[in-house]
């Protein structure tokens, strides 16, 4: 991936450096290392970052490097692509699938099946995604292809542009069918793992809306507004309805053997050409089975 941009005549930019940063919002960090590995040019040409620059000049930045991606060990897989360029991929993740490989799980993780497709293209790229998701939550996943795309991608999820839709089956049925939980979350002490709600903790909003009722459960649309960690299933926990069959905020079901959450809507702005993506995943087999309907 080479980027460029021509300089005009009403442009403030007045070096190479400066339109990098500027027009390009490329980072400290990042800048540093295009420079260092000779990256940057000046009409075609390999150049200092502070280089003075004119009306009509051309200055680009390669993203063409090879990385170590050693420490993923390639793994094949059937990837269920929903979306994919030169710049991200986006994988419906199934459920008991963890993303980042783990002590207990160092060779069958999304990103081992990432790695093993980077390599089939020849793609020699470290592997990142751009969302977290629970090992038994399933859904859509974006991995940034380099740490350019990366790097915006963060910048939208911290401005709220990346959006998040999750649909969600709650025990019992909902007073409110349409409502926000606003509860502050924080880490449970002596836990590395369990949540709860905290009036010292961090500011937490989720939007829902009940799609659908049956006589004990509830298929339930979240929209989240911040991105805390297990957010949903602490808030669900909170209002009195936890997710069906979350042992950890719950209890176990004999109606499905995880918490029945599933990341099936995001939406983003393309990092490149800001064409704005809306991306979806059909309810996976084991909540489809629960309900009486699918999800469009």
């Amino acid at each position: 991936m080479i980027l460029k941009y021509t300089v005009v005549t009403t442009d403030d930019f007045y070096s190479v450096k400066n339109v990098l940063r500027n027009h390009f919002h490329v980072s400290t960090r990042l800048l540093n290392k295009l420079n260092k590995l000779g990256m940057i040019f000046l009409n075609e040409a390999k150049c200092n970052i502070n280089s003075p620059i004119q009306a009509g000049d051309i200055v680009s930045f390669s993203l063409n490097y090879d990385e170590d991606n050693s420490n993923i060990i390639p793994t094949k897989m059937d990837l269920d692509i929903v979306f994919e360029d030169n710049s991200l991929i986006v994988i419906n993740k199934p459920p008991f699938m963890a993303i980042h490989p783990t002590s207990y799980h160092f060779d069958d993780t999304l990103s081992n099946g990432v790695r093993y497709y980077y390599d089939k293209i020849g793609l020699k790229k470290k592997i990142r995604p751009v969302n977290r998701l629970d090992r038994n939550t399933s859904g859509l996943v974006v991995f940034a292809k380099n740490e350019f795309i990366q790097e915006l991608l963060i910048k939208q999820m911290k401005k709220g542009m990346f959006k998040k839709k999750y649909l969600g089956i709650v025990e019992g049925v909902l007073e409110n069918k349409e409502d926000s939980i606003n509860a502050p979350i924080s880490r449970k002490e002596n836990s590395i793992i369990e949540r709860k709600i905290d009036d010292k903790g961090f500011p937490s909003m989720t939007h829902y809306k009940v799609l659908q009722e049956f006589s004990n459960y509830s298929l339930v649309e979240f929209c989240l507004e911040t991105g805390r960690t297990h957010q949903i299933r602490v808030h669900t926990q909170f209002i009195g309805h936890p997710l069906l069959g979350d042992s950890l905020y719950g209890k176990e079901s004999v109606l499905i053997n995880r918490q029945a959450l599933h990341s099936y809507y995001i939406c983003f702005n393309h990092p490149l050409s800001g064409v704005l993506l809306k991306l979806k995943s059909k309810l996976p087999k084991d909540m489809q089975k629960l309900v009486s309907s699918s999800i469009d």
